[in-house]
């Protein structure tokens, strides 16, 4: 997406243009703050730009373009060479546009292109001695920068000694993850601090901060050096790696040599295809001319290289104002804070709604009515509001407004953990447990839909999920709109639903803490509701990817929900057996089954992407993980690492990009039919 802007029509609307982008700079180079999202900046500096362009003459001597930073930053360690910005491009037509001017320059095509993704942190240099760490510092602007050896000791992937006695100086970005950003805000909010507003933000406030009561560590990735001479740039990346300097090779982002255009335009789409799956923030993708002659030839500029530019993406933080907080009850009773923001454009989808997770996460935050907050967004991910922009305050914010009882039904509200809940639970909202409980990927009870739910709760028929299974014809006749066809056919459709497996069954329970995948993963380890419900919250720690904190909760939840099992297991519903995948001990090398046995997916960790056709075609995604399980795979919804096999229908998209990256081995659906038709289910 292009970034673009009205043009500034007066000298003082220029004027007051570079103002904004000079407090911006100045705050984010300062300690990691900014009133100004990234395309905010992107797009005033473009208008302050263009408008330079037409008024040559008009030039203000604070104006951030053509520097460094801005010109928000400074230093008084020298920089061995300039450390430079990039210049931005916004657009596929804009990055051929800069290719071909590159090879003009040149004179001929460039030899081979490197794509690696833009990180968005804090650039630093690291300047080593006969191997050991000796100074780090920052950018500044672009000749000298500030000393920050202090923070060394708590950026992971720095290596304090390299494997070589070498005199070198990486030069990479330091960020905060998204874990080590939730973290951080989490031990700021311990000790009376105010939150990071984004992790861009948090690396720079954290690597100036000094004598702080705590530690917050972050990440380094290296993208270049000073010292090694006529490396090709992505040869020098594997030569920065075998120094034991952390790379952005061990991500699915990783560098790629590219020997055109047309192929570095297709990795550029496919880095950022993968943005929302990483697990730390880019702005961009930056592509290089690879060759160190290339590289010499092109030159620099005062600010940026001639030979690399950065393919800006869209961004994922914007800045937006929050206009009120809703408080919806959910199907389990658990009351849910929504932020109501003035709708804003992020990644190109416009955003009205955010998640604020609970009041404890509200108070964290330092939330007001009214506040401009920053407002996050990545992938299909539900967008979240990070943190209130405190220098935008005016005096007529409000306090948000936390409810003294439950906004749907008056009951009482439980405080006691950090997610509230009505205290009548899922009787609250016995309609929305009953709708969930019928989806076509618990029970599957076909023709109990919101309306037919809504009369049944409404008439005292149904309380809660055993209530079903006691429906009779003529209570059914009783209900508007209800005839004796479709009295039939709803009846036996909750027969059928009475010999639904016990996955299905328990995952129709909706127990806070579990899903799809987890009630499977439950139901195979213990094999029957019996075993389920006598299990204490260590025995269901057993249980693979379960964890401790939501196996207390899955317990608490077994515990509460008693009288409903019981009744369901008086009416025969969930009391199907099956072995238990949980082996007393586990056996010794060449002991149990063959992999025979255990069926043709042992040990596999099978994600399923894309439209499935043949054999597959009318599975829904719930009945492919679950078919990956019979078979004795592990189902997953997003490939990693750990990821070794990928089913690829149709329009498969990133998934498929990034298994590629990773060596995965890919099967279409009509061969991955074939490897498990022992495990399909007759239609």
């Amino acid at each position: 997406m292009t970034a673009t802007a009205a043009p500034l029509s007066s000298p003082s609307a220029y004027a007051d243009a570079v103002a904004t982008a000079v407090r911006a700079a100045a705050a984010y180079y300062t300690d990691g703050s900014t009133p100004l999202g990234d395309d905010e900046y992107d797009t005033l500096l473009r208008a302050i730009a263009a408008y330079e362009s037409a008024h040559p003459g008009e030039t203000l001597p604070d104006s951030p373009t053509g520097k460094v930073a801005g010109g928000a930053a400074n230093g008084d360690v020298p920089h061995s060479a300039p450390m430079l910005s990039l210049d931005n491009v916004f657009s596929a037509e804009e990055l051929d546009a800069w290719a071909a001017g590159l090879e003009r320059r040149l004179g001929r095509p460039v030899t081979a292109w490197c794509v690696e993704p833009k990180l968005d942190g804090l650039a630093i240099a690291a300047r080593y001695r006969a191997g050991r760490l000796q100074q780090v510092v920052t950018r500044g602007d672009g000749l000298a920068g500030e000393d920050i050896t202090h923070a060394a000791d708590a950026v992971l992937g720095l290596p304090a000694e390299l494997t070589e006695p070498a005199d070198i100086e990486l030069r990479g970005e330091v960020l905060l993850t998204q874990d080590q950003f939730d973290h951080a805000n989490r031990i700021r909010a311990d000790h009376g601090a105010t939150p990071f507003a984004n992790p861009r933000n948090g690396a720079a406030g954290t690597l100036r901060a000094k004598d702080r009561p705590y530690r917050i560590e972050l990440t380094f990735f290296a993208y270049d050096a000073i010292g090694p001479d006529g490396l090709a740039h992505s040869a020098l990346l594997d030569h920065l790696a075998a120094l034991g300097a952390h790379t952005a090779a061990t991500t699915a982002a990783r560098p790629r040599r590219c020997a055109t255009t047309a192929e570095v335009q297709q990795r550029v789409e496919e880095i950022a295809a993968l943005r929302a799956e990483l697990p730390f923030g880019i702005d961009g993708v930056v592509v290089k001319a690879d060759l160190a002659a290339d590289r010499a030839e092109a030159g620099s500029g005062s600010r940026a290289p001639r030979w690399a530019v950065a393919r800006k993406l869209a961004a994922q933080h914007q800045v937006t104002r929050l206009l009120a907080v809703e408080w919806n009850v959910g199907r389990t009773g658990v009351i849910a804070p929504r932020a109501v923001l003035e709708p804003v454009v992020i990644d190109g989808v416009t955003v009205t709604f955010a998640t604020l997770h609970n009041p404890a996460d509200i108070e964290r935050r330092g939330l007001m009515i009214g506040d401009q907050v920053f407002v996050y967004r990545a992938g299909d991910v539900i967008p979240r509001v990070e943190a209130p922009v405190l220098d935008a305050r005016t005096g007529a914010e409000q306090p948000i407004a936390f409810p003294e009882t439950c906004p749907r039904c008056g009951d009482a509200i439980d405080t006691t953990e950090q997610r509230w809940r009505c205290v009548r639970g899922r009787d609250c909202q016995a309609v929305a447990s009953v709708l969930y409980a019928a989806g076509r990927d618990q029970l599957d009870i076909e023709g109990l839909g919101g309306t037919r739910a809504v009369q049944l709760v409404e008439t005292g028929l149904v309380t809660d999920l055993a209530d079903l299974f006691t429906l009779t014809r003529e209570q059914l006749l009783t209900l508007d709109r209800m005839g004796e066809t479709s009295a039939d056919n709803l009846l036996a459709a909750i027969a059928t639903a009475r010999t639904r497996p016990l996955n299905r069954v328990f995952c129709a329970l909706g127990i806070r803490g579990t899903g799809r995948t987890m009630s499977r993963r439950i139901a195979a380890h213990f094999g029957s509701m019996t075993a389920i419900r006598a299990a204490d919250a260590e025995t269901l720690a057993g249980v693979d990817g379960i964890g401790t904190e939501k196996a207390r909760v899955v317990a608490a939840e077994l515990a509460e929900l008693a009288p409903l099992l019981d009744r369901l297991a008086a009416l025969g519903v969930g009391t199907a057996v099956t072995a238990p995948t949980a082996p007393a001990a586990a056996p010794t090398a060449g002991e149990g089954d063959t992999a025979d046995d255990r069926g043709p997916l042992a040990g596999e960790a099978v994600v399923v992407t894309g439209s499935m056709t043949g054999a597959l075609a009318d599975l829904s995604r719930n009945q492919m993980n679950e078919l990956v399980e019979r078979a004795g795979g592990k189902a997953s919804s997003s490939v990693s690492k750990r990821t070794t096999l990928l089913v690829a229908g149709e329009k498969a998209g990133s998934k498929r990009a990034k298994a590629e990256e990773l060596g995965i081995r890919i099967l279409t659906p009509e061969d991955f039919a074939t490897l498990v038709a022992a495990h399909l289910l007759p239609a």
